[in-house]
């Protein structure tokens, strides 16, 4: 899991022996959050919605740091090289939990370098399909493709994205044989199934909800565990026979291995409170986002979840990237 060491016996020991609490003067000066993403994503933009109340509440500014490329792996290299000091906070999102599997040589180590702060919020994926299909829900779509082998396929952002493995999920479960077509970035991907090109395509329930809106595509199940409150009436995966099917898009904070415990709770507790502001989460929730807070035990678990599962789907599916 993700080393979470704050009960560890070591820590417990050296902050016996200190009298003055690390977090009574933190933050002394800025505090950098590293996207590893592009300005104008939803990581950056709810980066940027939570450090401008972090900065309010600790008069220091809150700096967001955009460092793209990689999949996310190029911000997370550096934000796993910083120090430990709590000056440096990375959005990290389901594509480190992916990251740690499908690459075989990345600089840094998502579940040893980096302790656990608070999750920020999931974005479920939905299941949509271009209004023309005769299917209408996941059980019709499932029967459709045992009488046409090989005839549905489903697009993606890429290789190895989350879109990609929910999809290969879906096929393990079901004994699908739907193709699977990457593309590079899912805008791509959406002008084919808007287009009738593809069959079907799992999407972050934001940019999905778009084109619901506009009647050009239909909604056939929600990945997350409950229903979404966006999309009352659409069943999840779960309630159309795939127990347990979870693929969302999350994001979390989490800080440098080493961080002092008491910072990190700190960092902890003040961005829950924000979290938990009325105002932050009706901004939040203006483009699909609900707030999450959470512990970073909590945290911890959860991710130590997602790695297992889609490690699971890319050994079963042998997704490989170059």
């Amino acid at each position: 899991m993700i080393r979470l060491r704050h009960s560890m016996g070591i820590l417990l020991a050296t902050l016996l022996v200190q009298t003055p609490a690390w977090s009574e003067e933190f933050p002394k000066r800025p505090v950098t959050f590293l996207v590893p993403f592009p300005a104008g994503t939803a990581t950056d933009v709810i980066a940027r919605i939570v450090g401008n109340e972090l900065s309010n509440k600790w008069g220091q500014s809150v700096v967001v740091d955009n460092r793209p490329g990689a999949g996310g792996n190029i911000g997370s290299e550096s934000a796993a090289k910083a120090k430990a000091d709590g000056y440096t906070v990375l959005w990290a999102t389901v594509a480190n939990s992916i990251s740690t599997t499908l690459y075989k040589n990345l600089q840094y180590n998502f579940r040893d370098d980096f302790d656990a702060v608070t999750l920020v919020t999931k974005l479920p994926l939905v299941l949509v399909t271009n209004q023309s299909r005769n299917y209408g829900t996941v059980p019709d779509m499932v029967e459709f493709s045992k009488g046409h082998k090989e005839a549905l396929t489903f697009g993606s952002g890429g290789v190895g994205t989350s879109n990609h493995l929910a999809g290969e999920m879906l096929n393990a479960l079901s004994g699908t044989e739907m193709v699977h077509v990457p593309y590079k970035g899912t805008p791509n991907a959406y002008s084919d199934l808007i287009a009738d090109r593809i069959s079907v395509m799992f999407d972050n329930i934001v940019p999905a909800m778009v084109q619901i809106k506009t009647g050009k595509l239909k909604p056939l199940a929600v990945a997350s565990l409950d229903r979404s409150p966006q999309l009352p009436n659409v069943p999840t995966m779960n309630e159309s026979g795939y127990p347990g099917f979870e693929a969302v898009s999350w994001l979390a904070m989490v800080v440098p291995h080493g961080t002092p415990v008491d910072i990190v709770e700190k960092i902890n507790r003040d961005a829950v409170a924000v979290l938990n502001d009325p105002k932050v989460q009706e901004k939040m929730t203006t483009f699909g986002a609900e707030a999450e807070p959470g512990t970073p035990a909590e945290l911890d678990a959860f991710i130590d979840n997602e790695i297992t599962k889609w490690a699971k789907v890319i050994k079963q599916a042998n997704v490989t990237v170059q």
